[in-house]
């Protein structure tokens, strides 16, 4: 099905650059782009946590996430 997107120029080059670089079309880049980020779930299934590739992907670090959410959130507040 085709479609008109608008876009900003500074889009449009990155969108070029990216075309030339990997040697596909805009329409090509604009579906890899679109499968990318629309997920692919049957319609009427609801997509869960687990379907987001950073789902657990800090498991390993035995890290309490507010707690490190916190600690990175107070070096806001200690500026120069």
């Amino acid at each position: 099905m085709r479609t008109i997107v608008d876009l900003p120029e500074e889009q449009i080059a990155a969108l070029d650059d990216y075309c030339e670089e990997e040697n596909v079309s805009r329409a090509e880049a604009v579906r890899r782009a679109v499968n990318e980020f629309v997920p692919t779930k049957p319609k009427g299934e609801k997509r869960t946590i687990k379907d987001d590739p950073g789902f657990g992907s800090w498991k390993h670090l035995n890290i309490d996430g507010l707690e490190f959410q916190e600690k990175m959130r107070a070096e806001w507040d200690h500026r120069p």
